[in-house]
């Protein structure tokens, strides 16, 4: 006797779909990865600093693949601890000055850097093997191979010239590689780049959920009760809708003062409308349909028929929509921060990135604008493809014809 097929429910048979769609596998894909690059941005980005702002002029504007050797002497500050959590979620300041140079030579009790010139200008710099480990060192003696000192809490220390050349070595002299070169600040476009990561689906899904949250209580209410609430709601959507959305934005950013909390409330502001709109033209037909009937016929609240009866059975196509939306603030975030009513400086944004280095487009640089300019482009477009390849998946009419 054949065993009768098991059911399946709607949300197995559209993940079933989705997983058919490459390109939209592909897209979602590329943004779990991007997801996972933003959370440990500052772990896995080569400038662990705060939103990698760690400048060295005199390596501006070099080219992708540019290697060069750090000389970062120790600085006498407050042993500060940062855990993990900590420095995952603001970076690890480095309150080191770094030095590029070309060379380094050790002779008697001091160190001899040659720094790296753009210009093939020589310059040498030199310091003092101690103060380049012990800054704070005082009354520093060096004989017989070994060097002596107080420390600033009072103690003498006692460092051999050989485990003092070797800790030199090892800590404080370091060779480096941007893979994606420099800006004209000397900072890593690399980190800078993983970092921006961060801030734009930072926005983006901030964004979308203020949206949702709005859109969807609005939209709820037009569409459930109807009559002259229904009537208000509609107007209200239509005077949102008629206003340019970059203006609004704007003019809610001027309200709100400019940064990076602004952003997400200006953008999930502006966004909410589109939301309410297709949330109220789903409820208007299911308002009518027996299972509301019998909600309210048992007693139920207006308010839990909305949420557990009504909303669960609209999410499909606020799902499609919250993709573009996600998208779309992308766009927009980049543009302000591009304007500079966005993220400020010095908080890495791609839109920022832009405007810092769009100026070298002419020049032989123009990659410097061109990587954050893809970096927007593809985010952008990934989530276009999961948006289209959601609609296809989530179509009752396809899943149907295919069980």
């Amino acid at each position: 006797m054949d065993q009768a097929p098991l059911s399946v429910s709607p949300s197995m048979l559209a993940w079933k779909k989705f997983r058919r769609n490459i390109i939209g596998m592909v897209a979602l894909y590329f943004i779990a990865v991007s997801t996972l690059a933003a959370i440990a941005a500052y772990l896995i980005s080569p400038d662990s600093t705060p939103n990698a702002n760690k400048q060295i002029l005199e390596i501006a504007t070099q080219k992708p693949g540019f290697t060069v050797t750090l000389l970062s002497p120790t600085v006498d500050d407050t042993k500060e601890h940062f855990g993990i959590t900590r420095q995952l979620l603001f970076g690890k300041p480095d309150r080191r000055q770094s030095y590029p140079v070309e060379q380094i030579t050790i002779s008697g009790d001091s160190l001899h850097a040659q720094l790296f010139d753009q210009e093939d200008v020589a310059q040498t710099i030199s310091f003092h093997l101690v103060h380049l480990l012990f800054p704070e060192a005082k009354g520093i003696n060096g004989q017989n191979g070994s060097f002596s000192f107080t420390t600033s809490h009072g103690s003498i220390e006692t460092i051999t010239r050989e485990e003092l050349t070797k800790t030199i070595h090892k800590q404080l002299i370091d060779k480096k590689t941007y893979w994606l070169g420099t800006d004209q600040f000397g900072r890593d476009m690399m980190s800078r780049l993983i970092i921006g990561t961060r801030v734009s689906l930072s926005v983006g899904f901030i964004s979308v959920l203020i949206s949702l949250i709005i859109g969807i209580t609005i939209g709820s209410i037009g569409g459930f009760f109807g009559g002259r609430t229904d009537d208000f709601i509609v107007w209200l959507i239509n005077v949102v809708w008629s206003l340019p959305t970059l203006l609004l934005v704007i003019a809610i950013t001027f309200a709100l003062g400019k940064g990076f909390w602004q952003v997400f409330i200006a953008v999930g502001l502006t966004m909410w409308v589109e939301v309410a709109r297709i949330v109220r033209g789903q409820i208007i037909p299911l308002r009518e349909k027996e299972f509301i009937e019998a909600g309210k016929a048992l007693g139920y609240s207006n308010f839990r028929i909305i949420l557990k009866h009504v909303v669960p059975n609209i999410l499909s196509p606020v799902i499609v929509i919250s993709a573009a939306n996600f998208a779309s603030a992308i766009l927009i975030e980049a543009g302000l921060s591009f304007l500079g009513l966005g993220v400020q400086p010095p908080v890495p944004s791609w839109g920022s990135m832009i405007k810092e280095n769009y100026a070298y487009i002419i020049l032989d640089s123009a990659y410097l604008a061109i990587m954050p300019g893809m970096a927007i482009m593809l985010m952008v477009m990934a989530f276009m493809l999961v948006g289209n390849a959601l609609r296809d998946a989530l179509d009752v009419r396809l899943q149907g014809s295919e069980e």
